[in-house]
């Protein structure tokens, strides 16, 4: 059991109705499996599951929890700053490859 730290400019979903739910009611609640630690009330920018940036959102909660199956897992609430643009995703997206979801080496 320990912590992991999340990168400060990266809220990855993987579940496309938690980022339906963002970008279509401005606020969402995400769930990750284990102990994370997202920065409260830090922007950071967030990606779908194909690793596209896609807006900023602003952290307002993180709880990290053994639930009822007695796995670890950390909910994440967050609210929509606003969405990105074609040149922003575009940018965002290959800075992204390059420092968090490209090849290891």
């Amino acid at each position: 059991m320990g912590f992991q730290s999340e990168f400060n400019s990266v809220c990855k979903f993987k579940n496309e109705q938690e980022l339906y739910e963002l970008l279509e009611y401005g606020r969402t609640k995400m769930v990750k499996q284990g102990f994370r630690v997202y920065p409260t009330g830090q922007k950071v920018i967030a990606y779908t599951p194909e690793n596209v940036a896609v807006a900023i959102v602003k952290i307002s909660a993180s709880i990290a929890e053994i639930n009822f199956q007695g796995n670890e897992v950390t909910a994440v609430e967050m609210d929509l700053v606003r969405k990105l643009n074609d040149e922003e995703s575009r940018i965002q997206t290959a800075l992204a490859y390059e420092m968090f979801f490209g090849e290891e080496g």
